[in-house]
């Protein structure tokens, strides 16, 4: 999320701290509802999950990904179930604000899923227009899934093939050349001879 679109949250946030949460939102007369229907609009946009809590854990708001990405650490967030993985990264950010009360912070963490993903959580304080730091910003990306966009990006820029975009897909994914010529049924030799051809292609656009 860049700077603005987190100047423009924190300024509906501090006017109603349910508008994004409501289903039947009530808009404040000081904020028309085409600017907080493009807010909702462009925080659901965001590939990452995105959802804001209050300090006491309280859920306001959770764009889809979210949900989406929640539901694979068996919470609907929809419910105010938050994560207890996510929760504790959330207290520690509550402490720390009490042992530095000066400073910025950011923190990061990584969570494993039963099915092995791997989740990036980042939290941080969103400060309100008042001056107090009542909400908490949380940030989810799965790992997994940028790695295949990365991928699928690079296969185009790169012009793979469509049995070399297989290939690269496991590969950006950690897959072993066995894990992949498992997956794909093909040989172990085939796997490296694609990734060959790969990586030439790779070298030539960045002669080019």
């Amino acid at each position: 999320m860049n700077v603005s679109v987190l100047e423009q949250y924190q300024k509906l946030s501090s006017t109603n701290s349910n508008i994004f949460y409501d289903s039947k939102p009530k808009y404040n007369k000081t904020q028309p509802a085409s600017q907080l229907n493009l807010m909702q609009a462009v925080i659901e946009s965001f590939v990452d999950g995105i959802f804001v809590i209050t300090a006491k854990g309280e859920l306001i708001h959770a764009n889809e990904r979210a949900g989406n990405i929640c539901e694979k650490l068996s919470k609907n967030i929809y419910k105010g179930e938050i994560p207890l993985e996510i929760r504790r990264i959330c207290d520690s950010l509550i402490e720390s604000r009490q042992m530095f009360p000066q400073q910025k912070i950011l923190l990061e963490s990584e969570i494993k899923t039963k099915s092995l993903l791997t989740i990036r959580v980042r939290v941080r304080w969103l400060q309100a227009n008042s001056g107090n730091d009542d909400y908490i910003i949380v940030t989810l990306e799965d790992r997994e899934q940028t790695n295949q966009s990365i991928a699928i990006s690079e296969a185009k820029k790169y012009g793979l093939t469509e049995r070399e975009t297989d290939v690269w897909l496991l590969r950006r994914a950690n897959y072993s050349y066995q894990e992949i010529a498992e997956k794909l049924y093909i040989t172990i030799n085939t796997v490296k001879k694609h990734l060959k051809n790969i990586y030439a292609k790779q070298q030539e656009a960045f002669i080019d």
